[in-house]
């Protein structure tokens, strides 16, 4: 593909990274090292099909997966051409706020047109083809049937990795070793055996059970193509059902503990009786199945904290779930993924002395967004173990609010989503402007049996400046 002649090289730099998982974390750290250093190995012990199918090493591959709008923006980046491919393979690119029906909360997000371009694609073949681009790298090797076994170092240097192949054990010569193994990585206990000291984790367990189920779509059948539903205290279910290629949805609802989805035809299509609206409950009775029903235990968020490590090896990463992995309900892992991505080509065209310390300081701040997020959302249920602050508390409270404002006031709802969507920054959700639409808003009800497009939402209400007008809608707000 002429469209890879666009990588960077003018910014080599003397020796080779080996990265540690061939999905898509990898294959994003892969592609942006690619420009920096001498060579990229990534190893996965799984093999690797040319075809977009399903494997075992990414089982969450057959549940609904999320790429959102700051993700494709960025998947567009280093790929260029990504969007227009996957199109051609039947992906669909859609205005999350018009095409698709979300509720937060049990209320229904009024349905605009807006900025919110999301690519709606199946986990297989946006990482097939993603692994494709990247193998077509001049610089980038795949070994797939490949495990690393351990890290090796010189002094404080990392210097290689040892793997074990279909022709025994070698060692692959490196100056860089990403970590993107994934929930189950080793990284932690490779360090370990190096003589550096525990990393810290943060742990959050929602014990969120998803089930699955694939059915055909006949284009233009339905006035949209997507339904979210997010769970909440007072209804612990959700969904998340996509269009996806192949004319398929796929179609997945969750619960929590042990009040889940039944993994039993008709059954599995009656759980969506508890979900707001009927738009999915009209759906998945009236469509054809196509796959049988599969079920999946969701592991805790874990976050580990290498920032705070006192020593780590120079030449050490960690990047995706290795890094931190969330609760996937909210659909942030891709995208945080290929935002690190760009955080560590950042630091590797700066060389790579003090590559380790550069990274892990910066890249907190990236993954703090979506942490807070999860972890905000979570303790609000009362089962799930963690501090609730004060400043939980009350952004809880205020989101809420928010969500009824949403069902009749458009720009609530994209500046939601834009910040969910990771296009503008948390504080878009508190400036005096959105205080004030919450305020209007905040005892909004609408029938949640209608979705479609109201003439009547509020778009035009005049932004509110003063900051002791601020403070008196601080404090309705908070009643």
């Amino acid at each position: 593909m002429e469209r890879l002649s666009t990588v960077k090289t003018s910014q080599v730099s003397g020796g080779n990274a080996v990265i540690v998982g061939g999905s898509l974390a990898g294959l994003l750290a892969a592609r942006v090292l690619s420009e920096t250093v001498e060579h990229v190995t990534i190893v996965d012990r799984d093999e690797l099909p040319v075809e977009p199918v399903h494997r075992r090493g990414v089982p969450q591959s057959r549940h609904t997966h999320g790429l959102l709008a700051r993700g494709l923006e960025i998947f567009e980046e280093l790929l260029p051409g990504l969007e227009a491919d996957l199109v051609a393979r039947g992906a669909l690119v859609q205005d999350l706020q018009q095409d698709v029906i979300w509720y937060n909360d049990g209320h229904p997000v009024v349905r605009a047109p807006s900025a919110l371009r999301v690519l709606l694609v199946s986990r297989p073949t946006l990482e097939s083809y993603v692994r494709s681009r990247v193998a077509a790298l001049p610089r980038v090797t795949i070994l797939a049937q490949t495990e690393a076994v351990g890290l090796l170092k010189k002094g404080d240097q990392l210097t290689g990795v040892d793997v074990l192949g279909p022709n025994g054990v070698a060692t692959l010569d490196a100056r860089v070793v990403v970590d993107a193994s994934g929930r189950s990585n080793r990284g932690p206990a490779w360090l370990a055996e190096l003589g550096y000291p525990r990393v810290a984790e943060d742990v959050v367990r929602a014990n969120l059970v998803y089930v699955s189920r694939e059915y055909r779509r006949v284009p233009g059948a339905q006035p949209f193509t997507g339904v979210i539903h997010s769970h909440y205290p007072a209804n612990p279910v959700g969904s998340g059902s996509l269009a996806m290629d192949g004319n398929r949805w796929l179609v997945t609802m969750l619960g929590v503990d042990d009040d889940f989805p039944p993994a039993r035809p008709g059954d599995f299509e009656e759980f969506a009786t508890r979900l707001a609206g009927d738009e999915l409950h009209r759906l998945i009775t009236s469509a054809e199945p196509v796959s049988g029903l599969t079920r999946f235990r969701i592991g805790p968020s874990v976050r580990r904290r290498y920032e705070r490590c006192a020593r780590l090896p120079e030449g050490f990463i960690a990047l995706g779930d290795s890094l931190c992995c969330f609760n996937p309900a909210y659909g942030q892992g891709m995208t945080t993924a290929a935002m690190t991505a760009l955080w560590l080509r950042t630091c590797a065209e700066a060389g790579l002395p003090g590559l380790t310390r550069r990274y892990f300081k910066g890249v907190r701040r990236i993954i703090d967004v979506p942490w807070a997020i999860t972890v905000g959302n979570d303790l609000r249920f009362p089962q799930v173990d963690g501090p609730r602050t004060p400043r939980v508390r009350i952004l809880n409270a205020y989101l809420a609010r928010l969500h009824r404002a949403a069902t009749v006031d458009r720009v609530v709802g994209e500046t939601f989503m834009k910040v969910a969507n990771f296009l503008i920054p948390p504080q878009s959700l508190v400036t005096p402007g959105m205080l004030w639409r919450v305020w209007r808003g905040r005892r909004s009800t609408v029938d949640v049996r209608s979705t479609v497009d109201r003439s009547s939402t509020v778009d035009t209400l005049p932004a509110v400046d003063e900051w002791s007008t601020l403070d008196q809608q601080r404090t309705r707000v908070g009643r």
